[in-house]
């Protein structure tokens, strides 16, 4: 899927009308273009189509593989105003891994990524006292998530999201994709939890709880997304009529 979201610095695509072949524009587009947001991801039809997240790494309790469940090894950074992320921290607190698995929050609002383009999006406070709940980035001295991408892939081209799973000692987004991290953070980890016996996750209710959460995800939790950021009416009010029918 191309990334149609294209740097407005006037400096900078002023540029472009110094090439003079088509190819030439589009080369230097391709250049500036920089990752989208969630505001941008609606089809022709105005209907907000979400993509997927791209870091899908696992850890494991298994301590030979790449990303073992080590206590002290991991950090989740998360939004109080992000739902996805706030599962995850959830998660964290109910398994008792709050000695295990370190967590930190961005800025409720988002802010300037960068000084360069006019990319929005979260961003970490200057200080501890700045903004109540949201602490500074102490591991990586990032000013936004979206250093953390580029610290962890220089060439990353995707959303720049929370939740974000971080590998303390390999410096990289193990994953970014809060359904997965929350069936680690239940299983994986398991022998340096609080609450090991407690699983959200139990076998003879993982049916039930994938057809629940079938209809729950599409309609409610996606859901708003679908209405908030539909550009369209139609597609606004079909996603509010599948919501309520429910």
């Amino acid at each position: 899927m191309s990334y149609s979201t294209i740097i407005s610095n006037n400096s900078l695509l002023s540029l472009a009308t110094k090439f003079s072949t088509r190819g030439s524009r589009l080369q230097l587009q391709c250049t500036l273009s920089m990752a989208r947001s969630a505001v941008d991801e609606t089809s022709d039809s105005g209907a907000f189509q979400r993509t997927a997240s791209t870091f899908r790494n696992f850890v494991s309790k298994d301590s030979n593989s790449q990303f073992p469940a080590e206590s002290g090894r991991y950090h989740l950074y998360i939004s109080y105003a992000c739902p996805w992320a706030s599962r995850c921290l959830s998660y964290l607190k109910i398994k008792g891994l709050d000695d295990a698995i370190s967590f930190s929050s961005v800025k409720p609002i988002w802010g300037r990524t960068k000084e360069t383009d006019e990319h929005m999006g979260w961003v970490f406070p200057g200080s501890d006292s700045e903004v109540q709940g949201a602490d500074p980035d102490h591991l990586n001295g990032a000013k936004s998530v979206r250093e953390l991408y580029e610290i962890a892939s220089p060439n990353y081209t995707g959303k720049y999201t929370v939740p974000v799973l971080w590998d303390k000692k390999l410096k990289t987004v193990v994953n970014n994709e809060s359904a997965e991290i929350i069936r680690m953070f239940n299983t994986e980890f398991n022998h340096i939890a609080g609450n090991p016996d407690l699983d959200l996750y139990p076998s003879h209710l993982q049916a039930k709880i994938d057809e629940t959460n079938e209809w729950i995800y599409n309609g409610i939790n996606n859901g708003v997304y679908r209405c908030g950021f539909a550009k369209k009416q139609e597609p606004y009010e079909e996603v509010s009529m599948e919501a309520m029918n429910r």
